[in-house]
């Protein structure tokens, strides 16, 4: 009976992990130990920040809301006008609003004016 060797398998393996780090500096794109180790340690930082991203993203809206509010009416805070389009039954996201404020300056001053006169 012949021997079983693994070479295709442990190459194939290798060489996934090695395609993963390329572009990392150093040994860490060459060498398969510390390549395994880098690779590993990117894919816990991407899991983490797939969450932390619509973190930043919700967080940077709400700035922009905040600003473009303030502009049109400097008495209204952003937690005001949130309050105020709910009162009013106006229902778009922040997204949406941030987008407005960004791209459609006049459109995003009509919302503001209905959400100040609910409020």
């Amino acid at each position: 009976m012949s021997r079983v060797t693994s070479g295709k398998v442990t190459h194939a393996r290798h060489k996934k992990v090695i395609q993963a780090a390329k572009g990392y500096y150093g040994r860490r794109s060459t060498t398969f130990r510390t390549a395994t180790q880098a690779v590993d340690k990117a894919n816990q930082y991407a899991t983490r920040d797939r969450k932390n991203r619509k973190r930043n993203f919700r967080a940077l809206w709400i700035q922009r809301i905040n600003a473009a509010v303030r502009s049109i009416d400097s008495e209204m805070t952003y937690s005001r006008f949130i309050n105020a389009l709910g009162k009013a039954g106006i229902e778009v996201d922040r997204k949406v609003l941030a987008d407005l404020a960004v791209h459609e300056p006049e459109a995003f001053a009509a919302v503001v004016e209905q959400a100040r006169a609910a409020a």
